[in-house]
């Protein structure tokens, strides 16, 4: 029996490494099957999926990737729009989440490369792109929603104490 078992685990282990050793290579294999165009330049791939720019940024060392896009300049909205996003980050944005970095809103997704399957990244960029596409709108990056509060409440803004 304890063959058995120890066959069982050594098949299970080997099988399941096996599917999660991602590289650069294999994500460029994935990227260019996804896109209907790609640039590559060293560790970063830029590439379109109907006309939404994305980008895929790696580090095999750090064993570290982003997928991104650029969704929308931050002078060009509100803060309604920010809260909002921040809403989407805790219900509907999923595993991409909506981030700020140099004065622009961008859809992201994080993950450790090497422990990523060809399934993630492809369900990776599906949600980095629905999730640039929606922003204004549902703010999502799936057809889930957690539940609880999704609306933004207002809150009364403090009184401003004149000085006499």
């Amino acid at each position: 029996m304890r063959f058995f078992l120890s066959l069982f685990f050594t098949f299970f282990t080997f099988n399941f490494s096996l599917g999660q050793e991602m590289n650069a290579d294999k994500l460029l294999e994935i990227l260019r099957q996804e896109s209907d165009t790609l640039k590559t330049n060293g560790n970063s791939y830029q590439f379109l999926v109907d006309n939404i720019m994305l980008i895929c940024i790696f580090d095999e060392n750090a064993n570290r990737m982003r997928i991104v896009s650029p969704v929308i300049e931050r002078e060009k909205i509100g803060e309604e729009e920010l809260l909002n996003a921040l809403v989407a980050n805790f219900h509907s944005a999923l595993d991409v989440k909506y981030a700020l970095s140099d004065e622009i809103i961008w859809s992201v997704f994080i993950h450790p490369l090497k422990e990523l399957s060809e399934e993630q990244v492809v369900d990776a960029i599906k949600q980095v792109y629905t999730a640039a596409k929606t922003f204004g709108g549902s703010y999502s990056s799936t057809n889930l929603v957690f539940p609880g509060n999704t609306k933004k409440k207002e809150k009364e803004l403090p009184k401003i104490l004149k000085k006499t």
